[in-house]
Order: C-alpha cells, then structure tokens, then sequence
C-alpha cells in the first residue's frame, strides 16, 4: 500500500485551525472525540504539540503552516517568541538551522542568563562571543556584565538576520 503525504484539502477535511490563537480543534467526529475539541497534545519530551493525523504523528507548528499555505515548510519553522506551544501563524516564520539557533535561550547554567556572555573565573572578566552559522567570533573582555552583554547585543545586529525577542 502507498503512503499518500497529507495534503492542505485533507487536513482542512479533519481538523480546523483558529489562525489567531494557534489552535487546532477537530472537524469532522471520530470515537471518542467530538467537533470542536482541542487536538493534540504538548509532548513532555521535547515540549512542541503534536497531533496524530491519519494515523501519523505530525508537529502542529509545521501543520499550522501547512492548513495556511498549502505546501509543506521548506526548512525549519521557528517559533519568534520561543514558546514551542504557540502555533499562532503570526508567530511562525520559515527558518535554517542557524537562524534557528539565534532565537535560542541561554543555556539553564548560564553564568550572566545572556546568551554568548559568560564569566571566566582565569581572566576575572567577562567574555562576549557570538557564533554566525559555524563560526564562533569574539567579542571581547569585559569589566562588568552589562558591557559585556552590550557588546553582544551590538554583535548581534550586526551578525544575525533577525534578533531574538
């Protein structure tokens, strides 16, 4: 038996999706699910919806773009305010993987809980880098925090093709 690729037409047939709040609800019934109730879940795991479509587990931020567009994304889909559950249309744009990447939090055991500024216990400084695509670029030494992290937020508009929120 072939697999078929869902389709726009298919996916406007089961479910609808409320384009301001980001939210699937089902369109047609199937056992135990009623019209009109939320689809999908929020995966404990790696933390995006998901909703199983025909039998096929599909991320609902690709499908959100998918029910909008008519075509599968390209690439990747950011989400603009890092919210994995916000699948609002207006806050999903197509992505590479280093776009994706810019629009990353800092890391849970940040030093500075910024992004590319960290404390060097050896220097007694603070250290601004920055990374475009494969290359990780140096900002410079700091005295204090603060420059620190205004020397990268200066790198980023100048590097980066969009700045994080």
């Amino acid at each position: 038996m072939a697999t078929r690729t869902l389709t726009q037409d298919r996916l406007k047939h089961l479910l609808c999706y409320d384009a301001d709040t980001g939210v699937f609800t089902y369109a047609t019934p199937r056992s135990r699910i009623r019209v009109g109730n939320v689809a999908g879940h929020t995966h404990k795991g790696h933390g995006y919806r998901q909703l199983n479509v025909d039998g096929k587990l599909y991320l609902a931020h690709r499908l959100a773009w998918l029910y909008t567009y008519g075509e599968w994304p390209s690439d990747l889909i950011d989400h603009i305010n890092r919210d994995k559950t916000d699948n609002r249309i207006s806050n999903l744009r197509l992505s590479d993987k280093y776009l994706n990447r810019q629009n990353c939090p800092a890391a849970r055991n940040s030093t500075s809980g910024v992004r590319g500024v960290t404390w060097s216990h050896i220097h007694q400084k603070w250290h601004a880098r920055i990374s475009y695509q494969t290359v990780r670029h140096h900002v410079g030494w700091f005295l204090t925090k603060e420059d620190a992290i205004a020397a990268r937020q200066r790198a980023e508009e100048l590097m980066h093709a969009h700045r994080p929120v």
